[in-house]
């Protein structure tokens, strides 16, 4: 199942990095095509986020683990 998600859609970058990691998760780290246009989708969804609210200076935002 492909997701389209937009920047601003108001996910906070932790819920965003919740779901990449179930969709690895759930993938078993092999993506399909439609799985890794998801992916890139949330990342830059995510990456979107977390600029935001590093700009809002909210507490607590991380990076994807091994990122950094």
């Amino acid at each position: 199942m492909s997701t389209t998600y937009a920047c601003g859609t108001g996910r906070s970058a932790h819920e965003l990095n919740e779901q990449i990691r179930g969709l690895m998760l759930r993938s078993g780290g092999r993506l399909t095509s439609d799985q890794r246009r998801e992916y890139e989708a949330l990342i830059a969804a995510w990456a979107a986020a977390v600029r935001t609210e590093r700009a809002k200076g909210v507490e607590g935002v991380e990076g994807v683990e091994g990122e950094g």
